[in-house]
């Protein structure tokens, strides 16, 4: 019979677009005892992540909770609880998880349409603002952060418009919550998903959420009682919408497990909603001010220093997000003999990208916890060292310099 080793990872300074380096607070509070998850005590950790969620989304909405599942799992619940068969949505496309939303849309029966631009930049807002008073839909779809192109989509003239045209607009902010604004009541977002695994530092496993009163109308409109638990005597009101077509990520069902009544829908993570609490107790006591600050001023110093070593930096710098960085890689080089390099020698992490991006750009992230001075500085020495290797015509010497001058000024 064969036997296995005890698990035991490799150490390793992760620099990618996500997933991210864990706070060892967080880590920490994984490893805690379990309980039930009706167990009053965990129920008011419930309550607390709640109340976290609502001021990092920076929103009054009444539901904002996990959904169990990575991001994805928190797109497909949105998206499926809020499109019917039929319903027309509109997503504005400027990268990879554009297409995502518009998959997952037209799995959902929708009809969509689509806009586009070039990689590497995003819309104008008025060009979205014209296409949903043209297409009129009844549901948009938009990316805020795009990982795959480093680009960050203003949104501020579009939920507004959404209003006037009773759309409702549903944001990805999976890359961005916790490392740069999202502004769900000031922008008029009606549903927003994040992640943990980028900016909040923690595990991937959940997706937060939160939707104000509108999208909580189209949900209850669709909504049934699960037969196992009908009251005797129940008769399903008419004129309900199509019924939500999951089970798992029924958000209507969700809601009365994470309302008081606490009905019973599926068993907590428990664990991780430990972890999701540490994580977004330390946001919060870091403050969003300063936490947006930081991850400003580690761009910063990271540009700085692969500008020094005269690197192209790749998109339209008016719309690059703080959190991500897209660097050129250079003509004669072997991209993924240079991160192969950075893994093996330096213990460093870095992505390649995507689609038309494959094989052109490297992408560094520098996200919650692993935004720190210590990772840029590590990072530009050994991207420095290994750039060299393989043949790079850089400037040599300059780049911990100038990210230090940044960090120094």
């Amino acid at each position: 019979m064969r036997t296995y080793t005890e698990l035991c990872p490799s150490p390793r300074t992760i620099m990618t677009p996500g997933p991210v380096e864990v706070d060892p607070r967080v880590l920490r509070a994984l490893s805690y005892p379990i309980l039930g998850q009706f167990d009053p005590e965990f129920t008011a950790y419930m309550n607390d992540t709640m109340e976290m969620l609502r001021s990092v989304f920076q929103t009054k909405n009444r539901w904002a909770f996990p959904i169990d599942g990575t991001s994805r799992s928190g797109l497909e619940a949105v998206l499926t609880g809020l499109i019917e068969p039929g319903d027309k949505v509109l997503v504005p496309i400027f990268g990879r998880f554009g297409h995502l939303l518009a998959e997952i849309a037209e799995r959902c029966g929708a009809e969509v349409a689509t806009l586009h631009c070039e990689w590497g930049t995003v819309f104008d807002q008025e060009e979205i603002v014209s296409a949903i008073r043209r297409e009129k839909p009844e549901l948009v779809a938009l990316v805020h952060g795009e990982t795959s192109t480093g680009r960050v989509q203003p949104l501020d003239r579009i939920g507004p418009a959404c209003r006037e045209s009773g759309a409702l607009l549903v944001v990805d902010a999976v890359a961005t919550i916790g490392g740069i604004p999202v502004l769900t009541d000031e922008w008029c977002l009606d549903a927003v998903i994040g992640g943990t695994q980028k900016c909040l530092s923690v595990p991937s496993g959940m997706a937060p959420i939160t939707f104000n009163e509108r999208a909580e109308r189209k949900i209850l409109s669709r909504k049934r009682i699960e037969r196992g638990i009908r009251p005797p005597g129940y008769e399903e009101p008419e004129g309900l919408g199509a019924r939500i077509q999951s089970n798992y990520l029924d958000l209507a069902q969700l809601m009365d497990y994470w309302s008081p009544v606490r009905l019973n829908h599926h068993t907590e993570m428990t664990s991780m909603l430990y972890g999701l609490r540490e994580g977004l107790r330390i946001v919060l006591q870091e403050g969003l001010a300063s936490r947006f600050a930081r991850h400003r001023l580690n761009e910063a110093a990271l540009m700085a220093g692969l500008a020094a070593m005269g690197l192209e930096l790749y998109g339209d710098p008016g719309c690059k997000m703080a959190v991500v960085t897209c660097v050129t890689i250079p003509d004669g080089v072997d991209g993924e003999a240079v991160r192969s390099m950075l893994l093996d020698a330096f213990g460093i992490e870095i992505a390649s990208s995507f689609g038309p991006l494959k094989g052109k750009i490297w992408r560094i992230g520098t996200m919650g916890y692993s935004c720190s001075r210590k990772n840029v500085l590590h990072l530009l020495g050994a991207f420095e060292a290994a750039l060299v290797r393989h043949g790079a015509q850089i400037e040599v010497g300059r780049a911990l310099q100038a990210a230090l001058d940044v960090y120094e000024g």
